[in-house]
Parts: structure tokens; sequence; C-alpha cells
């Protein structure tokens, strides 16, 4: 007897391949594709059976041979602020946190696009894990599905933000196909207004995002104004100069009201004095762009102070009178390690 043929997580599959691969290897029309992905993505069917407008005969082999699988969820640990962050389980057993943020009426999921993260940033406790391994667009999507079922969420009630683990554009084809899925028509439809990638300034990756036909909003990390305080905070300061990375996003093709977000992490006595507010005003100001001050989310094992509520007002107050747009984010779900920089399993954290 033949082998049987592996099976492909289904959401590991953009639309059009779904379609290749139900014509060639199931003998259904393309058609098929678009109305699986639409069970799955918009109206939450976790399983075959549940999609009964397939024949019962097709609902057996695609749960073989194209299943519909998700992150396991492992723990749930829940904030004073009530969002949420939750540890999910991957089919190799490795492990990934995820996180649901919540802000008055607002929702949103913070994903990972990796297991750990080869980047190194200083005041990042997912930098010390290293990277483990890249994840799959089946994984990526699948966060964003757990998570939606968590909060019984409809397509268009949450934003979702890839800012959790791993640099999303050291990822690029798996993220691009996630992406995909979540913003085609044919897979979530969700509008790229409620969608933004957050980057360390992956230079290369910036350039092939600008060619995607489903992008969304871009965040980058920038938390300097000056190349040797960035190259210090950030290795990939010392790959990619400043005046690199701005110049790629000055030919970023932005939409009619699009804008570029740059987070400044504010760390007390390295990037948070005035005179970096000015340098960093006159750097971004030629640019289309907002942005974030994030005063620093403290850990001990990161060596780093966060700086006065009336440091970081002064600091933001100095961009907007340089004529930038700039808020000051204060993180949410600090208490459960859930915030921004804070994202590392409690194994890992045990052998960094």
């Amino acid at each position: 007897m033949p082998p049987a043929p592996p099976s492909t997580p289904l959401l590991d599959l953009v639309p059009a391949a779904l379609a290749s691969r139900l014509v060639a290897e199931f003998g259904e029309p393309a058609y098929r594709a678009r109305q699986i992905l639409h069970e799955v993505l918009q109206r939450g069917a976790r399983t075959y059976e549940a999609i009964t407008a397939l024949p019962r005969s097709l609902r057996e082999r695609l749960a073989d041979l194209l299943p519909i699988r998700l992150p396991e969820v492992v723990e749930t640990r829940e904030s004073a602020d009530s969002s949420r962050k939750y540890l999910l389980g991957l089919a190799d057993g490795t492990r990934i946190e995820s996180v649901y943020l919540v802000d008055g009426e607002r929702t949103t999921f913070c994903i990972s696009s990796q297991v750990g993260c080869a980047f190194g940033c200083a005041f990042c406790l997912t930098a010390k894990m290293g990277l483990v391994r890249n994840l799959a667009p089946s994984e990526i999507v699948g966060q964003v599905l757990r998570l939606a079922d968590a909060g019984n969420h409809g397509r268009e009630r949450f934003n979702l933000v890839l800012m959790g683990m791993g640099e999303p554009l050291h990822n690029f084809a798996a993220v691009a196909a996630a992406l995909e899925l979540l913003l085609s028509p044919h897979g979530m439809d969700l509008s790229y207004r409620r969608v933004t990638l957050s980057t360390v300034g992956h230079v290369e990756g910036i350039r092939k995002l600008a060619e995607l036909p489903f992008r969304p909003r871009l965040a980058v990390s920038l938390n300097a104004a000056d190349d040797p305080t960035r190259a210090s905070l950030m290795p990939i300061g010392r790959v990619h100069p400043i005046d690199e990375l701005l110049r790629a996003l000055t030919a970023y093709p932005l939409r009619p009201g699009e804008r570029l977000t740059f987070e400044y992490v504010l760390l007390a006595g390295v990037n948070d004095a005035l005179e970096q507010a000015d340098r960093l005003a006159s750097r971004l100001r030629p640019l289309t762009c907002k942005v974030n001050v994030i005063p620093f989310n403290e850990d001990p094992d990161l060596g780093f102070r966060r700086p006065t509520e009336e440091v970081a007002r002064r600091f933001c107050e100095r961009l907007v009178t340089r004529g930038l747009a700039a808020t000051v984010r204060w993180s949410r779900g600090t208490d459960i390690r859930a915030a921004c920089g804070q994202l590392i399993t409690d194994a890992a954290r045990g052998t960094a």
C-alpha cells in the first residue's frame, strides 16, 4: 500500500494556492476555496464537520489532507486592566505568547511572527530567547482566530498588530501569506486600517512589503535620533543607519490618509533628553508620520529604568512643538508581563 500523502495545514495556503490544490488533488471546483476560507475565517468554523455545505466525503478528505490546525491554548493570564496574555502551544511542542489588549471599547490583538527573535534589542525580553524558528502562516493566522474566539469577536470588532514575538519582516514569506489570508476579500477581509506591522527597521523587508497587494499599516521601532545611541540599543542600527532607513521609508507608498508610525521606547537617562526630541523631530518632519512615545516597561533582566511621567510628557510635547504628531502610549497588561517588550515564555526566561 502506498504511503498516505502528507497533510498541509489549511491556513498555510493562500486562496489561489488552495484553489489549485482543490482542483488538482480533489477534483473540486476552484470556488470551493472561497467557500472554505469564508467559513473558517469569517464565520468561525473550526472543523470541516461544521461546514455542512460541503459534501461529507469531501469534508473527510479535507480533514485528513488539509486540516484546520490552530495553536492550542496552554495558559491564560488576566491583567487588572482586563487584558489577557495567552501561552499557545504549537504542533512541534514550541510555545509562543499572544496578547488580547483591552482599552475601553477598543480591543487589539498582539500576535507573534516567530518563536523568539534574532535581532537582540537591548530593551526587549523576547531578544533573550534568540531565534528558535519562524512561524508558518497557519500559526500566525491561528493566533488571530484563537483570540477572536476567546472574545467572541466578528472580523471587524478588533484591531491587529504584528508586534509580539519576533521580527515580522525577517519571516517575510510566511507573514506575507498570513497578511493575504487576513486582508484579502477571499480570506478574513480585514481592513488594512485595522492591521499594523511593526519592524525594527528591516530595510530589505520594508522594500518588499511596499510591493505587496495586501499591505498593512507600517510601524517602525526607532528609539533614538542618532546612530550611536540607536546601535547601542538595536544591533540592526549597525547594519542600517538611520539615514538609510529613512530613505526606504520616504519611498514607501502610503494610501490617502495613511501615516507611518514611529515607536520610541523612552529609557531614563538614555534617549529621553529634550535634545533627542529636537533631533528626532528634525529627522522625521519630512515624512508623513506620527510618533508613539512608549515609556519603558521595566524588568530586572533588562537593566533600564522607566522615565517619570513628567519626563515622558515633556518629551512628547517637545515633539509636538517641533511639528510632529506625537502621543504618549502607556502600555496595558504590565502586571502580567504582556506589555511592549515583555513577551518571553517562562521556560525561555528560566534558561536565558
